[in-house]
């Protein structure tokens, strides 16, 4: 059974991915349909970060899991030298 700590941690990050899930939405589907002297423009950034933020993300993930993967063999072989 998770704890009340645990349930709030859990809680807070499912918050935090509805906002940023709803905001993108607005943002990337909504916002190309709304003439741009509306005032709801002033609170999203200009629409090449919507492109950009998730590329940069993307780029640094996929270093993350390439070097996590050459970690793994680099360990792998150094137990099979030791063996």
């Amino acid at each position: 059974m998770a704890s009340t700590l645990d349930q709030a941690a859990g809680w807070g990050l499912v918050s935090i991915a509805g906002f940023v899930f709803t905001y993108y939405s607005i943002w990337v589907i909504v916002l190309p349909f709304v003439d741009p002297d509306q005032p709801i423009h002033q609170y999203f950034l200009d629409r090449f970060y919507a492109v950009a933020g998730p590329l940069v993300a993307g780029v640094i993930l996929l270093m993350i899991i390439g070097a996590l993967i050459v970690h793994d063999t680099m360990k792998s072989r150094k137990k099979v030298k030791t063996s």
